[in-house]
């Protein structure tokens, strides 16, 4: 093995110190950094991530609420539900959890969140404001793996990122961060003939698919940066484990720099979506602010 295998959860623990400190200080003004999380039905397929969530928006210092509905809960419920959070000052920050019942819609509840909440970045203004380089509350993941790879020593400007996967809220918003950021930026989806001949010239590839394997070592550019986001169960020979989009031997005697599954992308994630309840705490404090100076 060549690579060097990233450590996604130092990471994370860097970005949370620096948000505990921020939130600390929005605490002391009087606006202590609020999640509410929303939940639908059977909550065992959510629980682990709500109880992550949990742990570290403590260790955050962000106080955290979780909300489960029934399943039976209509769509015009929640999104009343949702417009109740919207107007209360003392919540800083809505997650919607996945999944959700089949009658109700996530987009439909990630355009009910109002923009200067949404933490989880899926607002199509808070994606839409990436094509301005605007990155107030961006996509948690989508941020977390640009981050991870501005932390090598490789200078961005210039630099040849092919990205494999054109989700709304994954690849897409990776593709413009990189390109607001300098970088010469390839996109390859399902359509994409032969996507090896794209990311064995990149100096850094992001893949965000949801296939296990599906990059090999043949497919890098020796030394290069692999960003894999993906997170699959499969059956392994001591029973199931997660593992991610790229064949993790054969790509870490290729490349230079490589994330694991688990403990790569995950962990900043989450600490990004802290990040952003504590930016979201801080903007809906300077909008009240400015409403409260112009209405006097």
């Amino acid at each position: 093995m060549s690579a060097t295998i990233i450590d996604g959860r130092a990471i994370a623990a860097k970005m949370r110190a620096e948000t505990a400190q921020e939130a600390a200080a929005l605490t002391e003004l009087g606006w202590a950094p609020r999640l509410v999380s929303i939940s639908v039905g059977d909550v065992a397929a959510a629980e682990l991530y709500v109880r992550n969530q949990s742990r570290q928006a403590a260790a955050a210092g962000v106080g955290f609420e979780a909300r489960n509905y029934p399943a039976e809960i209509s769509l015009e419920q929640l999104v009343g539900v949702l417009q109740g959070l919207n107007a209360d000052p003392r919540v800083n920050g809505i997650i919607i959890q996945r999944p959700l019942p089949a009658h109700i819609p996530v987009k439909a509840l990630q355009k009910a969140v109002h923009p200067l909440k949404d933490v989880e970045g899926m607002h199509p203004a808070s994606i839409g404001n990436i094509v301005y380089n605007d990155l107030a509350l961006g996509p948690c993941t989508a941020v977390a793996a640009v981050e991870i790879l501005k932390t090598l020593p490789l200078k961005v400007e210039g630099l040849d990122v092919t990205v494999i996967g054109h989700s709304e809220i994954v690849g897409k918003p990776i593709a413009f961060l990189m390109m607001g950021l300098g970088a010469t930026v390839t996109v390859c989806h399902h359509m994409t003939r032969q996507v090896s001949v794209h990311s064995r010239r990149a100096d850094a590839v992001f893949v965000a698919v949801g296939k296990p394997g599906l990059v090999t070592g043949e497919m890098l550019k020796p030394g290069a940066a692999l960003i894999d986001i993906g997170i699959n169960r499969v059956e392994g020979l001591d029973g199931p484990r997660t593992v991610g989009d790229a064949d993790f031997e054969s790509c870490a005697e290729v490349a230079g720099w490589i994330t694991p599954v688990p403990g790569g992308v995950g962990p900043v994630t989450v600490a990004t979506l802290m990040k952003n309840a504590v930016l979201a705490t801080r903007l809906q404090m300077d909008h009240y602010r400015q409403a409260f100076a112009a209405a006097e």
